[in-house]
C-alpha cells in the first residue's frame, strides 16, 4: 500500500471519478470481508470459539478466574493480561463471543487505519485515499488476524498501542509521556514490545523510553500485587512464557528458538546459539530502525523493530506476527517493475499457508514451512529499503510500453487503455504470482464436481455426438496402442513429462531472450487456463480410461477399480473428472503457436506446430482424452489469443529501440515504421 507511485503532472478526464469508483469497491470489499470475518467466529459452536480463552470459561458459560491461569498451556499471555480480562468474568460466554468479536473486528480497523494514516510523505493524494481501505482489507485477510479472531487473543492490541505511540504525531510529540504509557502497557501485555524502548532511546526520545520502561515495570508490579502465584509461574517458572502453548520445536513457533530447536540442535549449544542469534538480530535491526525512524519513515521502522522482536522471542506464535505484515510500508527497487516484489512478498506469506506458497518436497517445502520467520528476518536485517532522500524513493524508472498496435485483423477493436509493458517484469515477482496462480488452478480443478454418475453421463454425450460426426477413434487407436510396447512406454513418458517441461522451458526462454514477447505470451496462457477452469467446473466428464465397461485400457496408470468411486490414489492428485476442456492440448497448442511465432526459420515454426499433434496422439492413445476434449482444448487458447489480441495487438512486434527488449531475433524496426506515440513511459 506504501508503493502507489505519484502520477504525472495532470490527471486524465474522468480520473476522478475512476477514483472514486474504484474507492467505493474497496471499501464495500473491506466492509465484505470484515462482516464475513466475524459471522465466521459467531457461526462457530462455543467449544471451537476462543479455543485460548477457555481457561475462564466456567460453569453455563460464564467466565471465572479460580486457579492458576497456567494449570495448561492453554493461556500464553501475561499475568497481566490476565488482569486486564478480569472485569469480563460476569460476562455470560453468548455475550462474551458478540463482545470479543466486534471489539477485535474494531481494534483491526482502528489499527489499519492509523497505519494507513502513518506513511511516509509526501502521499499523493489518490494514494492516501486508496491506503485505508486496502489496509483494512490486508489486515482482515492476514493470518495472524483470522487467528486471532477463532483464538481470542489479545495480540492485537500491543500493535495498535504502539503503533498510536511511536505513528500519530499528536501523541508522538512532546514529553513523550504519553507515547512511553502506551507502549509500556502493550509491553506488559507482550514483553516483546519491550524492544521499543530501546528503539525511543536510539532515536533520541529518551524520556518516551523511560517511560516505557516505567510503565511495564508498574504493571507487572500491579500484577505480582493481585495475581503472585501466576507471576510467578510465569516471570520465573516459564521464563516470561518460554514452554507455554504449542510445543516449541512445532511449526507453529516462528521464531529463531522454535528455527533450532527445529534443526535439531538440543542441549547447552541451543541456548548459547540462539542468544548469539538473538543479540545480533536485535542489534541490526533496531540499527535499522532507528535509521529509518530518524528519515521519517515511522511506520517501517515500527514494522522492523516489531519484526526483530519476532525473531528474537523464545516463542512467535501466528497471533503475534502482525508485525510483519506492516513491512510493507518499506520501498525497495529502483525500477518501478521491481516496486511491487517486496509488498507481494509480505502479503503472500501473510495470507497464505506454507502448503500454498512452496510445493510440497523437501527443498522447497521448509521455506514454505518457515516462511513468517524468513520474512520477519529480511525485514529486520536484509532488505535494503530507500531512504526518502534516495533520488528513486518517490520517482522510480519507469517501465518503457507501448500502445495497442493494430495488426493484419484491423476489424478486431483494440483496448485504448490498456499499456503493454516492453521489459522484462521482475523475475521473483513472476515466480511468486506463477505459484500461486498453480495452485488456485490445481485447486479449483480438485474442487470442481467430480459426481460419477454425471461425469459419465457426460461420457456418454460425448461419445454419441464424435460417433455422429464419424470422430470416435479412441477405442481403435487405443487397443493399438496398448498391444505396442514401444509405443506404450514412449506415450505414458510423454504423456507424464512434457506436459509441464515444454511449456515453462518456452516461458523461460521468452523470459531470457525475447522480453518484449513474453508479457503477451504468458497472459494468453493464463487467460486460456482460467478458460478451461471454467470448462471442468461446468461440465465434469469421466475421460475414457474411466468409462466402465468399453474395454479403454489404462496405459499410464493401470486397470483401476471402476465399481469403486473413489478411483484408488488416482483422486489424491487431482479431479479425475476435469477432462474437458483437454490442457494438454491446449499447452501444448500454445507451446505451438509461440514457437510459431518468434522462430526465425521455417523448419523451427513446423517443427514447434508438430508438437500439439503428437500430444493429441498420446492423449488419444493413452486414453485420457476424446477428441472434443482436444476441440475444447484448442477452443480456449484461441479465445485466450484473441482477448490478449484485443488488449495489446498481434505478439511479433520489433522493440529494438526499448533498452533491454532487444534480441537477435528482434530486429531494429526500419526508419519510419514505428507508429507514432507507439513508445511510452509508464507513470
Amino acid at each position: 500500500m506504501a508503493n502507489a507511485q505519484r502520477g504525472g503532472l495532470g490527471s486524465p478526464p474522468g480520473a476522478g471519478s475512476r477514483t472514486g469508483l474504484v474507492l467505493g469497491a474497496l471499501w464495500l470489499l473491506a466492509g465484505l470481508l470484515a462482516v464475513r470475518q466475524a459471522a465466521v467466529v459467531l457461526r462457530l459452536p462455543p467449544e471451537r470459539r476462543f479455543t485460548d480463552l477457555g481457561r475462564w470459561i466456567g460453569d453455563n458459560g460464564v467466565l471465572r478466574i479460580r486457579g492458576s491461569l497456567y494449570d495448561t498451556d492453554r493461556f500464553t499471555g501475561t499475568p497481566f493480561s490476565g488482569l486486564v480480562l478480569k472485569p469480563l468474568t460476569k460476562a455470560a460466554e453468548q455475550s462474551l463471543g458478540i463482545f470479543w468479536t466486534l471489539g477485535t473486528l474494531l481494534l483491526v480497523v482502528v489499527l489499519a487505519l492509523v497505519a494507513a494514516r502513518s506513511l511516509p510523505g509526501p502521499v499523493p493524494r489518490r494514494t492516501a485515499l486508496l491506503a485505508a481501505p486496502v489496509a483494512v482489507i490486508l489486515t482482515v485477510l492476514s493470518l495472524p488476524v483470522r487467528n486471532t479472531f477463532t483464538l481470542g487473543q489479545t495480540s492485537i492490541i500491543p500493535v495498535l498501542l504502539v503503533l498510536l505511540g511511536c505513528c500519530l504525531p499528536r501523541l508522538a510529540q512532546g514529553s513523550g509521556r504519553t507515547s512511553g504509557l502506551l507502549i509500556g502497557l502493550a509491553a506488559a501485555l507482550q514483553p516483546a514490545v519491550l524492544l521499543f524502548a530501546v528503539l525511543l532511546w536510539l532515536t533520541g526520545r529518551r524520556r518516551a523510553a523511560a517511560a516505557t520502561a516505567v510503565t511495564f515495570v508498574a504493571c507487572s508490579v500491579l500484577t505480582w500485587v493481585f495475581m503472585p502465584d501466576d507471576s510467578w509461574t510465569y516471570w520465573v517458572h516459564h521464563i516470561a512464557g518460554a514452554g507455554l502453548g504449542h510445543a516449541p520445536d512445532g511449526l507453529a513457533n516462528q521464531s529463531l528458538h522454535g528455527l533450532l530447536l527445529r534443526l535439531g540442535l538440543r542441549g547447552p549449544a541451543e541456548p548459547a546459539l540462539y542468544g548469539l542469534l538473538a543479540a545480533a538480530v536485535a542489534v541490526l535491526g533496531l540499527r535499522r530502525a532507528a535509521r529509518y525512524a530518524l528519515d521519517g519513515q515511522i511506520l517501517l521502522a515500527t514494522a522492523v523493530a516489531g519484526c526483530t522482536a519476532v525473531a528474537i522471542s523464545p516463542t512467535a506464535w501466528q497471533h503475534q506476527q502482525l508485525w510483519i505484515l506492516l513491512a510493507v510500508a518499506g520501498r525497495v527497487g529502483k525500477r518501478r517493475a521491481d516496486r511491487l516484489v517486496w509488498p507481494v512478498l509480505v502479503v503472500l506469506v501473510m495470507t497464505l499457508t506454507s502448503t500454498v506458497l512452496m510445493p510440497d518436497n523437501p527443498f522447497l517445502r521448509p521455506l514454505g514451512d518457515n516462511a513468517p520467520l524468513l520474512a520477519a528476518l529480511l525485514a529486520a536485517c536484509a532488505v535494503p529499503f530507500l531512504p526518502r532522500t534516495a533520488e528513486d524513493w518517490a520517482r522510480p524508472a519507469p517501465t518503457p510500453v507501448t500502445e495497442p498496435q493494430q495488426g493484419r485483423f484491423a476489424w478486431v477493436p483494440l483496448l485504448r487503455f490498456w499499456r503493454r509493458p516492453l521489459t522484462r517484469p521482475n523475475v521473483l515477482l513472476e515466480l511468486m504470482l506463477i505459484r500461486v496462480g498453480y495452485f488456485a488452478y490445481a485447486f479449483i480443478r480438485g474442487q470442481a464436481p467430480d459426481e460419477r454418475s454425471l461425469a459419465e453421463s457426460h461420457g456418454r454425450q460425448i461419445l454419441g455426438l464424435e460417433e455422429f460426426l464419424h470422430l470416435d477413434v479412441e477405442h481403435g487407436f487405443n487397443r493399438f496402442v496398448a498391444r505396442t510396447g514401444w509405443l506404450t512406454d514412449g506415450m505414458n513418458y510423454y504423456y507424464g513429462t512434457f506436459h509441464f517441461l515444454v511449456p515453462v522451458s518456452l516461458l523461460v526462454y521468452l523470459y531470457v531472450r525475447r522480453p518484449g514477447t513474453y508479457r503477451w505470451a504468458r497472459t494468453a496462457l493464463s487467460l486460456a487456463t482460467l478458460l478451461a477452469l471454467a470448462g471442468f467446473w461446468s461440465y465434469p466428464l469421466a475421460p475414457p480410461r474411466l468409462m466402465p465397461g468399453l474395454g479403454f485400457v489404462d496405459t499410464v496408470n493401470g486397470p483401476q477399480d471402476l465399481d469403486n468411486p473413489d478411483f484408488g490414489a488416482l483422486t489424491e492428485l487431482s479431479n479425475q473428472y476435469a477432462a474437458m476442456p483437454s490442457l494438454h492440448i491446449g499447452w501444448s497448442l500454445w507451446c505451438g503457436t509461440v514457437i510459431a511465432v518468434v522462430a526465425p526459420r521455417l523448419w523451427m515454426k513446423c517443427l514447434g506446430m508438430l508438437y500439439p499433434l503428437l500430444t493429441f496422439s498420446v492423449i488419444v492413445g493413452t486414453a485420457n482424452h476424446y477428441v472434443l476434449d482436444a476441440v475444447g482444448g484448442a477452443l480456449v487458447v484461441l479465445c485466450g489469443f484473441a482477448i490478449q489480441y484485443a488488449l495489446s495487438g498481434p505478439g511479433r512486434r520489433a522493440f529494438g529501440k526499448v533498452p533491454a527488449a532487444r534480441r537477435e531475433s528482434d530486429p531494429l524496426p526500419a526508419e519510419g515504421t514505428e507508429p507514432p506515440g507507439a513508445l511510452s513511459r509508464s507513470r
